[in-house]
């Protein structure tokens, strides 16, 4: 295993209007990270721009959603022996100057999963609409509830994990709007957990799939998909506290 080894894991579908930006921000952070994106099944030029501008492209056949394309880079940094991997969107929201603060408790050893959450200061600049912000707090009081620890944001995409947490990852990883449930995942396995401040930038580009009925939609069915997974007994991960 490559100790040392770091690599960036972006999802991404028809974002070659911004691809480009990301990647180049993620690479100007640090010279020793692998930027991975993960194309999936984009019907414009993402593969081919994220390519040009250095990154490793892994392009999947036809479009599996965020959570089987964020999977697929779990198993690529497995496979590759990454010790700490981080996990960005692709659409440019996530400001990637703040990857040190996130890498931070990894690299200390006091976690093995770091959530970049907008909510851990209440007075974060972030404002979501009113059915998203409902949501937010819904799944994180219930997810704070079933794993008795305080979670903020559970609906964050900016995340930081050691190698336990790649490896879990690349096991079993939800896919369908999958970071609250992997949040319980980690948790009932035995992760340590971390939350640092992060800021959400708006989207330059394209527009948010979430509508308010859609929002309303998957309030009940992730909260149904919690409870569920609630009651299934995962195993406690080995590499987990090191």
């Amino acid at each position: 295993m490559n100790r040392d080894g770091l690599v960036a894991i972006v999802p991404a579908w028809n974002e070659a209007e911004v691809i480009g930006a990301v990647v180049g921000e993620i690479k100007r952070v640090r010279s020793d990270i692998e930027v991975v994106v993960v194309d999936d099944a984009s019907q414009d030029d993402t593969a081919e721009v994220a390519e040009g501008h250095g990154a490793t492209v892994l392009r999947l056949p036809f479009n599996v959603g965020i959570g089987g394309a964020v999977q697929t880079g779990f198993r690529y940094a497995l496979e590759q022996g990454y010790a700490r991997a981080v996990r960005l969107d692709g659409d440019g929201q996530h400001d990637a100057s703040q990857i040190p603060r996130i890498l931070a408790p990894i690299e200390e050893g006091v976690a093995d999963l770091v959530i970049g959450s907008r909510f851990v200061d209440p007075g974060g600049s972030y404002r979501p609409p009113f059915a998203r912000r409902m949501g937010i707090r819904v799944f994180a009081r219930l997810v704070s509830l079933l794993c008795r620890q305080r979670v903020t944001d559970t609906t964050s995409g900016f995340v930081a994990l050691d190698r336990a947490g790649i490896e879990l990852f690349a096991a079993e990883y939800p896919h369908d709007y999958p970071e609250v449930e992997s949040t319980l995942v980690a948790l009932r396995s035995g992760l340590r957990l971390a939350q640092v401040q992060v800021e959400m930038r708006e989207r330059t580009t394209g527009s948010s799939s979430i509508t308010f009925l859609r929002s309303l939609y998957y309030i009940v069915k992730v909260t149904l998909a919690l409870l569920v997974a609630s009651l299934r007994r995962y195993p406690r991960l080995e590499g987990a506290g090191r």
